[in-house]
């Protein structure tokens, strides 16, 4: 099956926030992008509320299910108390933890799973409870030991971090060796039982390479890149196009 597309509503809410008004609307963007057949939406509540705001979370929830109840509501972010009451009123299919601090401008590493061990083991325990899909955000580096323990915790996929993958846009011969330890990741993670995911600075450019290699990748996750796409092409056909890149037929 093609790898999924969830478009991250993000970057479009950043554009509203810069001013006082309501438009460009993260609903009906998302709507448009459902539409088209995105496969789900995806938001990351930051505690500043910089990009979507936390009023933002039941609309979009709303929209889900009242007009678009086969696709999927994703939040992601860094479990700390007020994410997880955010979690508890919305209920989204699927949670995806990451490691952000606060201060980050976007997410840019995936979890120290040793380090981390008994946060996100107290964590996924209280996801599970609520009867939630677990992704957590992952290093696309091939090391078998921290994808164990994401597993004995209870996730049930990873989110591989592809943000060094598409920072490779000028330098073929990287974009490949980045690709291969990507794909080395998902091999540990698929044997281990694990679900794979994929987002950050993700393409239509890159993206067909990176679904080949990862050929049973469940769903990429993609904003910023989808939404700049969307300024030249509008988003229904951006979705289109994203899709088509996923392996999808449109």
């Amino acid at each position: 099956m093609p790898a999924k597309l969830s478009v991250n509503l993000n970057a479009i809410a950043m554009l509203r926030n810069r001013r006082d008004l309501p438009w460009p609307s993260v609903t009906a963007l998302g709507r448009i992008a459902l539409e088209a057949g995105a496969s789900g939406l995806t938001v990351h509540p930051r505690p500043d509320q910089r990009h979507v705001r936390f009023s933002d979370l039941g609309m979009i929830r709303s929209l889900i299910d009242s007009e678009f109840s086969s696709t999927e509501f994703n939040i992601e972010g860094f479990p700390e108390e007020n994410f997880m009451c955010l979690i508890d009123e919305h209920r989204p299919e699927q949670v995806t933890l990451v490691p952000d601090d606060p201060s980050q401008a976007t997410s840019d590493h995936g979890w120290d799973f040793r380090k981390n061990h008994n946060l996100l083991g107290n964590i996924i325990e209280r996801l599970k409870k609520f009867g939630l899909r677990v992704s957590v955000f992952a290093d696309g580096e091939p090391d078998r030991e921290s994808l164990t323990i994401a597993r004995d915790l209870g996730a049930d996929r990873i989110e591989l971090y592809t943000g060094p993958y598409g920072g490779c846009y000028d330098n073929p011969a990287e974009a490949v060796r980045m690709l291969e330890l990507l794909g080395e990741t998902a091999d540990i993670a698929f044997e281990l039982g694990l679900g794979v995911n994929a987002g950050h600075d993700l393409t239509v450019a890159n993206l067909p390479a990176l679904v080949a290699r990862i050929s049973r990748l469940e769903e990429v996750s993609i904003g910023h890149g989808l939404t700049a796409d969307a300024l030249e092409y509008g988003m229904a056909e951006s979705v289109r196009r994203f899709r088509r890149a996923c392996g999808q037929e449109v």
